[in-house]
């Protein structure tokens, strides 16, 4: 299984940005899937999450803000951030293979990609 992120960047608060996480190895149809971000000195937290049907669960800090999608026809889920704020930089990963419990907690996930970087700054 490999799950390979892309799209972070560095944008202004107020900005946008579309995180990627293309996935192979795995029946992704079938896969809960989470975007999860993890600050220097802080534990990864989740982000948002997706269930196999496409039902869809935020984290209070991002709902609104944030959308989370997946394209099963090209194996891959977004993460649309629009309204930065300066809170939100951090290192934003994608996990699949949702094992049950809590969506938003990263123990429940089986597979993770390496992460891309997401910093907001003026």
């Amino acid at each position: 299984v490999q799950l390979v992120e892309s799209g972070g960047n560095l944008v202004q608060p107020g900005g946008s940005l579309r995180l990627s996480c293309a996935c192979s190895g795995l029946a992704f149809d079938e896969s809960g899937m989470g975007w999860f971000r993890q600050a220097p000195g802080k534990e990864r937290e989740g982000v948002a999450s997706i269930e196999r049907a496409g039902s869809t669960r935020y984290a209070d800090s991002v709902q609104g803000r944030f959308t989370l999608s997946k394209d099963n026809t090209a194996n891959t889920v977004y993460l649309q951030m629009n309204s930065l704020k300066p809170e939100d930089p951090a290192m934003y990963y994608c996990a699949a293979r949702y094992t049950g419990g809590d969506r938003l907690r990263w123990a429940n996930y089986k597979y993770w990609g390496r992460g891309t970087q997401v910093t907001v700054s003026a």
